[in-house]
């Protein structure tokens, strides 16, 4: 599969988008056309060594960030910067 071209502007979305506890990344995947894999490295590359690993502690610890392992089915907030 072949990734899109991102900008900085998208870049710096995507990586607002993933530092949200109750973003899935399967949003930013449809939002972006960019999966989960891709979403850690574009963290890697864009965050300090220490605030990198603080996310990835706690996205791994989190239900929210993947929907299939949510256990609610209210809707999710929407922000006014979403395309879709």
């Amino acid at each position: 599969m072949k990734l899109p071209e991102l900008d900085q502007a998208n870049i710096d979305r995507i990586v607002e988008m993933a530092w949200e506890d109750r973003t899935p990344f399967e949003a930013i995947e449809i939002q972006f056309g960019v999966p989960e894999k891709e979403v850690i490295k574009i963290m890697r590359r864009e965050m300090k060594e220490s605030s990198f690993k603080m996310w990835r502690k706690r996205v791994t610890e989190r239900k929210t960030k993947h929907l299939q392992k949510r256990d609610f089915l209210a809707g999710r907030f929407k922000s006014d910067n979403q395309k879709t």
